[in-house]
C-alpha cells in the first residue's frame, strides 16, 4: 500500500458520492464514549468577527464565536454522553469536584470532603451559590440531581457513573452525605464528570411534573415511590420515560459562568455571561457555538474572522492553519483512543480468532501516518498514557499478515467472507474504513463501507445494527474504570458504551473488582490483567491515542483545551 494517501483520497471521493447523510461529528463518544462517550441553538447574541466590539478595556468583553463540526445532542447534563454537548454544558453547569491539568481532584461546588467510612463520603458545599433562575444551591439540589440520574425513568446512558450510590442524604443546607453499595475508589473523579453537573431543582421538578401528566400520581408521591423502590415505581418510571428530559433539555439552568441566551437546533447555541456568578464573572459577553460541518469552511471562518475558534481541524489541514498570518494551531494530547469495533454477537465476528486475524491484518502505523498525518501515538490497549490503570508493558495485537492468515484458516474462513464497516462521515473515520477495505482484502475479506449520519450512527450501533464500526472513546475521569467498564462490561451493552456487545464473565469480574478495590497498587494489577485479557478477546482494534487539533485566531487570549477535549473559556479575552 505504497500509495495510501492517493488511494484514500480517491476512495473518499467515491464514497462521498453515495453518502447517506451529511453534518456529523468527529467527537469521541463517552459515549465518551464520545462518545461519548459516545455520543452528543439560537440566534447569535452578538456580532461575529474579530472581537472588535469588545465591551471593556484591555480586551475585556466581546463575543466569542466557535465553529464546530456538529450540533449538540442535549443541554441536559443527565442526557447524552457526547463531547460537543459536554463542551457547551461545561460552561453552564458545575460539579461537586473538578479535575486539574494533572487529572487530580480539586474542589468545585464542594469545598471539602471526608471519607466517613469505606462506603460513606461527607461533602461540605460552597455557600452563596445561586442557579441562573435564582434558586439557591444546597444539599437538597445535590440529592435531586443524583437521584434523578439514577432514576430508571431518566434512562440516562450515564447512570453507570453513579449506579453504586445507594443514598444521598442532606445533613444540613450545606452538608451532604453520599453512601455507596461498596467501596468505590474513583467516586470523586466520577463526580467531576459532566454528568455530575448540577441542574436547578426547580427545572428537575418541572421536568418530572410534565412527564407525570396523565399518570395518577403527584410529584411528591412519585418521589416517595422512587425512594421506596418496587414494582409500582418501576411501572410509572417505564410509562414516563419517553417524556423525561423534554423540559430540562430546553431549560438549561445551572450555576456556571455562562447561561443560555438562545438555541437554534442545527445552527447554533449562544451563551451569555452570568453576571451573578459566585466567582469572578468571565470577561466575555457571549460565546456562540456555531455548527459548520465542513472542515474547510470552519478554517475559512477563522481566516476571515467570522469565527475565532475552529474545532475538529483534521490533520491534513494543519499547515493551512499554521501558515495563515491571523491563526495558529492548538494541539492537545487527549486521554482518548480511536478504535475499530467488532459486533461480537454476529457471525463470523463471534469467533475471537476472526477478530484477532482482522486485528493482525491492520497496520496502525500506516493508519496514523496515512490518515492522521502522523498525529497521535499507536494504542496497545484502550487506555491512554496518563490514565490511571494504563500499563506501558501491555502488548496489543501487532501487524502480522502471516499470523492473520493462519487464524483465518483455523477459524474455517481461509476463503474469507463479506462484511460491512459502519462509520459516520467524518473524513478521517471514513479514510480509516477505506484503509481497512484494502487491508482486509489481503485475508480475503470483502469490506463494504457504510456511512451514516451521526445521530443515526450512534443509535444503530447502540442497537447492534452493525458488524464493524469506527469510533473513539475519551476517558474523561482519568481513571481506568471509565475507560474500560462502559466499553467492555456486559451490563453496558449499547448506548452506555459497549457497542462491541462483548460478554465475558472473567472480564466482568475484573472490571467489578477494579471499581471496588481501594488500594491503588492492587487496582493497577487488576486493570493490567483486564487489558491483557482484552488483547486475547479482541473486541476492538485500538488504533491510536489522539491529539485534538483546534484552529484559533491570534486575537484570542488565554484559550486552552484540556486533556478531555473540553474548551476552557473562563479566562478567555479578545484583543482589539
Amino acid at each position: 500500500m505504497k500509495n495510501l494517501k492517493q488511494l484514500l483520497l480517491l476512495s473518499f471521493v467515491l464514497i462521498l458520492s453515495f453518502a447517506l447523510a451529511a453534518c456529523t461529528d468527529d467527537s469521541q463518544v463517552e459515549p465518551e464514549e464520545g462518545s461519548g462517550d459516545s455520543a452528543d441553538s439560537g440566534e447569535s447574541g452578538g456580532e461575529s468577527g474579530n472581537g472588535s466590539e469588545s465591551g471593556g478595556e484591555g480586551g475585556q468583553g466581546g463575543d466569542l464565536v466557535i465553529s464546530e463540526m456538529s450540533d449538540i445532542v442535549s443541554l441536559d447534563p443527565h442526557g447524552n454522553n457526547d463531547v460537543p454537548s459536554s463542551n457547551v454544558r461545561s460552561n453552564i453547569y458545575e460539579t461537586l469536584t473538578t479535575l486539574d491539568e494533572n487529572m487530580e481532584v480539586q474542589p468545585g461546588l464542594a469545598t471539602e470532603w471526608e471519607e466517613v467510612d469505606d462506603t460513606t463520603w461527607r461533602f461540605t458545599l460552597k455557600e452563596g451559590v445561586m442557579f441562573h433562575d435564582g434558586t439557591e444551591f444546597t444539599a437538597e439540589a445535590v440529592a435531586a440531581n443524583l437521584n434523578r440520574i439514577m432514576d430508571p425513568a431518566m434512562g440516562s446512558p450515564r447512570m453507570f457513573l453513579y449506579e453504586m450510590i445507594t443514598d444521598v442524604e442532606p445533613v444540613d443546607d450545606y452538608t451532604v452525605e453520599i453512601t455507596t453499595e461498596y467501596p468505590f475508589a474513583p467516586l470523586l473523579s466520577h463526580l467531576a464528570h459532566d454528568a455530575g453537573g448540577m441542574l436547578s431543582p426547580e427545572v428537575i421538578d418541572t421536568d418530572y411534573e410534565q412527564a407525570l401528566e396523565g399518570q395518577d400520581v403527584t410529584l411528591e408521591e412519585y418521589y416517595e415511590l422512587r425512594e421506596e423502590g418496587g414494582e409500582e415505581h418501576e411501572e410509572i418510571a417505564n410509562a414516563i420515560g419517553e417524556d423525561m428530559g423534554t423540559y430540562s433539555g430546553e431549560n438549561a439552568i445551572g450555576t456556571g459562568p455562562f447561561q443560555v441566551q438562545s438555541r437554534s437546533p442545527g445552527e447554533n447555541v449562544v451563551l451569555e455571561r452570568n453576571d451573578d456568578y459566585h466567582e469572578e464573572p468571565v470577561a466575555l459577553d457571549t460565546v456562540e457555538f456555531k455548527v459548520v460541518p465542513e472542515t474547510a469552511a470552519r478554517i475559512a471562518e477563522i481566516e476571515t474572522g467570522d469565527s475565532h475558534i475552529a474545532g475538529s481541524v483534521e490533520s491534513n489541514n494543519m499547515d493551512r492553519v499554521e501558515q495563515h498570518e491571523q491563526t495558529y494551531l492548538d494541539e492537545t494530547e487527549l486521554l482518548s483512543t480511536s478504535y475499530v469495533g467488532f459486533n461480537t454477537e454476529v457471525e463470523p465476528l463471534d469467533d475471537e480468532r476472526v477478530r484477532q486475524a482482522i486485528s493482525h491484518a491492520v497496520d496502525r502505523e500506516e493508519i496514523i501516518n496515512g490518515v492522521y498525518d502522523g498525529v497521535g501515538i499507536p494504542a496497545e490497549g484502550p487506555l491512554a498514557p496518563g490514565t490511571f490503570g494504563y500499563d506501558e508493558n501491555v502488548e496489543g495485537l501487532t501487524y502480522d499478515l502471516e499470523r492473520a492468515q493462519e487464524l483465518m484458516a483455523e477459524a474455517g474462513y481461509e476463503d474469507g467472507f463479506s462484511i460491512e464497516i459502519m462509520t459516520n462521515d467524518e473524513a478521517q473515520r471514513v479514510n480509516t474504513a477505506v484503509y481497512l477495505q484494502e487491508a482486509l482484502a489481503e485475508i480475503n475479506i470483502d469490506v463494504e463501507v457504510q456511512q451514516v449520519e451521526w445521530g443515526a450512527y450512534l443509535e444503530q450501533t447502540a442497537q447492534g445494527e452493525h458488524e464493524m464500526f469506527v469510533l473513539g472513546w475519551s476517558t474523561v475521569t482519568g481513571d481506568a474504570d471509565y475507560g474500560m467498564y462502559p466499553l467492555f462490561h456486559s451490563d453496558m451493552h449499547g448506548d452506555p458504551g459497549n457497542r462491541s456487545f462483548i460478554s465475558n464473565d472473567e472480564l466482568d469480574s475484573l472490571l467489578e473488582e477494579g471499581r471496588m478495590e481501594t488500594d491503588p497498587e492492587a487496582r493497577q494489577e487488576i486493570y493490567t490483567e483486564a487489558q491483557e485479557l482484552l488483547t486475547e478477546l479482541a473486541p476492538q482494534i485500538n488504533i491510536h491515542h489522539t491529539s485534538q487539533l483546534t484552529g484559533v485566531r491570534n486575537d484570542v487570549q488565554n484559550f486552552e483545551v484540556d486533556a478531555l477535549g473540553i474548551y476552557q473559556l473562563d479566562e478567555v479575552t479578545l484583543s482589539e
